[in-house]
């Protein structure tokens, strides 16, 4: 595909550009380790994978084209981005240690569901793969392997540039962990999940 570099750069731009993924990685990382930024960024990716199969065999565009079912999947996803939000203001009440550790496993484990979910849930991203990644297709050659292509480029791309970002957020975790940096952070990222949340469910553009 001749414009199969310039998609790669633009392509750059979009995955680098902050957005509600960045704030669920910034949060699960600073709070919860490199580990478990990795795991949400797995998570947010795979979402990415479903995206793209989705718009290379028409289930997007039949989401996109059913208002019933865009709405539905849209209130969802902004409905789970903002309850992650107001997750994010619930101060964390002193508990016993067997009690703290079972729920620290339950969290760790629910990392890459929640960027899974949250991905998966969000039909800004089935509409930016049916309406992206098209512009590229070269006429005359199989679009639905030129959209998987490109679908999974993009997602090796975002994959790349999340692990390098929590790599380089987890050095300064020790200073971020500081009870009250901690605090301006989850409010912060409280804020702009709910943000996010909102704006998607009041987003009248189908």
């Amino acid at each position: 595909m001749s414009d199969f570099f310039t998609f790669l750069i633009l392509s750059l731009f979009v995955v680098t550009s902050p957005g509600i993924d960045t704030a669920l990685i910034t949060k699960r990382t600073i709070s919860d380790g490199r580990k478990d930024g990795f795991s949400m960024a797995l998570g947010i990716t795979s979402g990415s994978f479903v995206h793209t199969f989705a718009a290379a065999f028409g289930l997007s565009a039949i989401l996109l084209q059913s208002a019933v079912a865009f709405e539905i999947v849209k209130y969802v996803g902004a409905f789970y981005l903002i309850y992650l939000g107001i997750s994010a203001f619930i101060s964390r009440k002193k508990k016993d240690p067997a009690a703290e550790n079972q729920q620290d496993a339950e969290m760790k484990k629910s990392a890459f569901k929640q960027g899974l979910i949250s991905n998966v849930l969000n039909p800004k991203v089935a509409m930016f793969f049916l309406t992206f990644l098209p512009q590229f297709i070269q006429a005359g050659e199989n679009a639905t392997q030129q959209l998987i292509i490109m679908g999974v480029s993009y997602t090796l791309l975002s994959i790349s540039w999340f692990f390098i970002y929590v790599f380089f957020i987890n050095y300064l975790r020790e200073w971020l962990l500081s009870p009250t940096v901690q605090g301006i952070m989850d409010k912060a990222t409280g804020l702009v999940l709910i943000g996010f949340g909102l704006k998607l469910a009041l987003d009248k553009n189908h």
